[in-house]
């Protein structure tokens, strides 16, 4: 097996965000809001995603909604009244932030219709995406810039045009939580894919390497999108699809051990609040001392 190599490979400039899940476990809030505009200090989940796509180098970025999710759309709109009133207040740094993020990059969206899983949703951006490699990043996992993840997915495809997923070295005991890489060292940060597994128990796992919301397909991905069948609840997994694939092409495993943040669950929301929180100069001094404060109190009333 080798890899899809063109004499002439397309750059990667195109992102797909599937954002169309319910998003039960921040229920009651997500009954209105949908959990990617989950606020992290003043900017929801879903911009973060966004701005790291447009900090890697991608310039077309499409989002897969639904018809809960209509305010995501609305958030990186233009709001005139808005940018006028904050003009007329002098707030000219605010307006031009909100400006800005209908100009992040060229955005667009499409609603999956049906939740029938994520390889389903990546499947509704074919017409989109056409015959170019592609990125995939989940709508409500914040990669923070110290891993590096999406540029050096994006590096290797570029050294050897293949199909690239992010993994990271979990505690064992979690593995069953996620998709699961059979893989073998290659290069520096990579591994080569040899197998995956969806949820294993942790004694059958074949690796501590977990999948982590960021992936880079060939378009090939698509053909086993459309071959896949539905599984558990009737969804198609895009595990299954990557495992076809890795019958025609090699794949490759971009590893890290930290900066992922799943806002999805509620303790790792609260972790990116408050490391997001530390590292901003307007508010880390203020902030590390009310930890403190709080830390310091909680000692001593045990």
């Amino acid at each position: 097996m080798s890899p899809s190599v063109s004499d002439d490979p397309k750059p990667v400039r195109k992102a797909v965000i599937p954002a169309a899940g319910l998003g039960t476990r921040f229920l009651p809030f997500s009954k209105a809001v949908p959990k990617e505009m989950l606020p992290v200090i003043d900017r929801p989940v879903i911009q973060y995603v966004v701005e790291e796509a447009v900090d890697a180098g991608i310039t077309d970025i499409l989002i897969i909604t639904s018809r809960y999710k209509k305010s995501i759309e609305d958030h990186f709109d233009r709001l005139l009244d808005l940018e006028a009133h904050l003009e007329a207040k002098g707030k000219i740094d605010e307006a031009d932030e909100i400006r800005a993020l209908s100009e992040l990059a060229q955005l667009h969206f499409v609603r999956q219709g049906e939740a029938l899983g994520l390889g389903h949703a990546i499947g509704v951006a074919r017409n989109h995406v056409g015959d170019e490699p592609f990125v995939v990043l989940l709508g409500d996992d914040i990669m923070h810039r110290r891993a590096g993840v999406l540029k050096g997915m994006i590096d290797a495809y570029n050294d050897h045009h293949c199909s690239v997923v992010a993994l990271m070295e979990v505690d064992p005991a979690d593995i069953s939580a996620y998709g699961c890489a059979v893989a073998e060292p290659h290069a520096d940060r990579l591994v080569k894919v040899n197998g995956l597994v969806e949820k294993p128990p942790p004694e059958d796992a074949p690796s501590s390497l977990a999948i982590m919301g960021r992936y880079l397909f060939t378009p090939a991905i698509f053909d086993e999108i459309e071959r896949t069948e539905p599984g558990v609840g009737g969804e198609i997994q895009i595990t299954d699809a990557m495992l076809s694939l890795l019958d025609s092409e090699m794949m490759l495993g971009f590893t890290f051990s930290d900066g992922r943040f799943d806002t999805g669950k509620k303790i790792d929301y609260l972790r990116a609040v408050v490391e997001f929180a530390l590292e901003r100069d307007d508010l880390g001094p203020e902030f590390r001392t009310i930890l403190a404060e709080i830390t310091e109190r909680e000692n001593l009333s045990r």
